[in-house]
């Protein structure tokens, strides 16, 4: 045999490697897939919802009197609730209707 065929077949040979199962990576892909989700659970939408339920909870317990801040940044006193609509004193004689949704905190 000559060189070149030698190096022709060691060629063939070096090119013919085993194949992985196309299972395992399939199922790898699937557990990794699954995992990033329960990661993205876990440190952004669980946290949002508390969030979320915590700020309802605020909500739902503003009574006449109660001092807020508005989602502008407006600081006021509650002087009427009439359904979803809050009337909110920021100055003396200065009255403004605000929707439930834009109290953004209540002060303490």
């Amino acid at each position: 045999m000559s060189i070149f065929n030698l190096q022709l077949f060691g060629s063939f040979f070096a090119q013919a490697a085993p194949e992985a199962a196309p299972g395992n990576s399939m199922i790898f892909t699937l557990i990794m897939f699954g995992a990033i989700i329960l990661i993205m659970y876990f440190l952004m939408i669980r946290p949002q919802q508390k969030r979320q339920k915590e700020h309802q909870k605020m909500l739902d317990s503003l009574r006449k009197g109660d001092k807020v801040i508005t989602a502008s940044g407006m600081h006021g006193h509650i002087t009427d609730i009439d359904g979803n609509v809050f009337t909110i004193q920021i100055a003396d004689n200065v009255k403004v209707q605000f929707e439930k949704t834009a109290i953004a905190a209540k002060k303490q």
